[in-house]
């Protein structure tokens, strides 16, 4: 049985020129864009999101970059052109650690993803995909085009920049790369250097999407409902976000029971694999499968000390009071990882660790403890 095409599963779940807006708001930058592995963008655009209000002299402005699979939205309720609620919402606000009534929070979609910033889904100058021909993106690309918004905005420094695991790349960059632009730096659950164990776990989930019939070689835009590489996607989803949570966490929550009343010994799944499946399927109706196989290969290509003499060499650049965090259960961005950092970055002190059951996403979800670091960084 075909579906109606009403309920079949989007091509992609990027914003699209023509969906509402929500609370974006777009810098378009001048080009040409040359990248750091070769590639030109004749120009681009970056969405953002602003809360709070910049000050006379522009010095309460904090930087907020988000991960993977998130974006802009930060802050708020799911509502027309946000598929989902703010995912840090515990944290930044009105009287809250990050407190928007005393400082002007930023927070860009990055260069490649899908959320209203130039990437794959969007058009080209002339008016189709870019698909296959979306060129090659590092952290220091995306960070080169922040610095175009932090210009247009009227940002001579941050006296923050928050991130964890593909934002605290892209913080780390802002620290090294414009060492006089970032008064402090927090970054949660990252890395100086995208570890072979990190590029490993990559590697099955883009060959799950790149291996889809519906990838097309990455041109699948103009598919119809229900034949773009969504399965491929959902299986990248399933792969990664096994990797985003803690060992006990799986075993207390889920162990070896079977989904409500299926029956796994007659084709039935257990409920590890429901819970896998529903959130394969959430990020397909909200994410796009190119910027998925593009930001992950951005991460892959994290590398501090790539082109400065290494990875100490250019952690020494990084002048901001620093608070570097790991999670005593992530097993994708373990804690040594967090210590290495801290070690090379002057003045950081020990690596705070983050007690929690689960694993990765504790960056996302431990808002207390989240919170009590930032008020210790610019509180």
């Amino acid at each position: 049985m075909t579906l109606p095409s009403k309920d079949r599963l989007p091509v992609t779940g990027a914003w699209r020129a023509g969906d509402p807006p929500g609370r974006r708001k777009w810098i378009t930058g001048a080009g040409p864009l040359r990248l750091e592995a070769g590639g030109v963008l004749p120009g681009f655009e970056l969405a953002y999101e602003t809360w709070g209000t910049l000050n006379s002299d522009g010095s309460n402005a904090v930087l907020v970059e988000h991960a993977l699979t998130g974006d802009s939205h930060i802050i708020g309720p799911a509502e027309p052109g946000h598929p989902t609620a703010g995912w840090w919402d515990g944290l930044l606000g009105p009287g809250r650690s990050v407190d928007t009534g005393e400082f002007f929070v930023v927070a860009p979609n990055v260069l490649g993803g899908c959320q209203g910033s130039t990437g794959p889904s969007s058009a080209d100058p002339d008016g189709k995909s870019w698909g296959s021909r979306f060129p090659y993106v590092t952290p220091r690309d995306q960070v080169a085009v922040e610095t175009q918004l932090a210009d247009a905005l009227g940002i001579a420094s941050w006296a923050a920049v928050l991130g964890g695991s593909m934002g605290g790349m892209r913080a780390l960059e802002w620290a090294v790369m414009h060492p006089d632009r970032v008064d402090s730096l927090l970054v949660l659950a990252s890395t100086a250097s995208a570890s072979a164990e990190q590029i490993a776990w990559a590697s099955p989930q883009l060959h799950a999407i790149t291996s889809d019939p519906g990838w097309r070689g990455g041109d699948y835009y103009d598919a119809a409902p229900g034949e773009g590489p969504h399965r491929g996607l959902g299986i990248a989803r399933r792969i990664a976000h096994v990797t985003y949570r803690g060992e006990q966490e799986l075993a207390e929550r889920f162990g070896r029971d079977p989904q409500d009343d299926e029956d796994p010994a007659q084709g039935g799944r257990f409920a590890i694999e429901s819970y896998l499946d529903h959130h394969a399927d959430k990020l397909v109706r909200r994410f796009d499968s190119g910027s998925y196989v593009t930001l992950t290969r951005s991460m892959n290509a994290h590398d501090v000390g790539r082109d400065r003499g290494g990875v100490a060499s250019a952690l020494s650049r990084v002048k901001a009071r620093s608070v570097i965090a790991g999670v005593d259960t992530d097993r994708l961005y373990p804690p040594y990882q967090a210590q290495a950092l801290a070690e090379g970055i002057r003045g950081a002190g020990e690596p705070a660790l983050i007690s929690s059951p689960y694993g990765h996403d504790s960056f996302l979800i431990e808002t207390d403890q989240i919170g009590a670091l930032v008020k210790s960084l610019i509180g």
